[in-house]
């Protein structure tokens, strides 16, 4: 199993790209990752996990992306999980948790859209 990370930030957003396997063996690097990003970027408004190459994602992963997503919302910075593969949709969607991570995060966003499982676009960010 591998995971790679880059962090890249702009103002006051900041882009993770997400490759590999994200399981038990790899989310805390991800998870430990966002949460330094966090802490050391304290105007930070926006956090783009880039998804577009995600291999794989167990109940770990899943677990993982849900304690960046509280973290987020604790730090006041909108979460937004970009270019997600069809299996992470399918995922979210199977576990009931597509609407906390995707949908019902853009609405309070003030960028509602249609519910578009499985549809992404390259550069379409729907999630907080």
């Amino acid at each position: 199993m591998n995971l790679c990370l880059s962090v890249a930030t702009t103002g006051p957003s900041a882009c993770v790209q997400v490759s590999g396997d994200l399981v038990y063996e790899t989310v805390d690097a991800m998870v430990d990752a966002v949460g330094q990003l966090l802490s050391q970027q304290p105007a930070l408004a926006h956090l783009h996990l880039d998804l577009s190459e995600l291999v794989f994602c167990d109940s770990s992963g899943l677990s993982g992306l849900l304690l960046v997503h509280r973290r987020s919302c604790q730090a006041d910075v909108h979460l937004h999980l970009d270019h997600r593969p069809r299996f992470l949709d399918r995922i979210l969607d199977l576990t009931g948790t597509f609407e906390h991570l995707v949908t019902a995060s853009s609405s309070e966003a003030g960028t509602a859209s249609p519910d578009r499982r499985g549809q992404n676009t390259p550069g379409e960010t729907r999630a907080r």
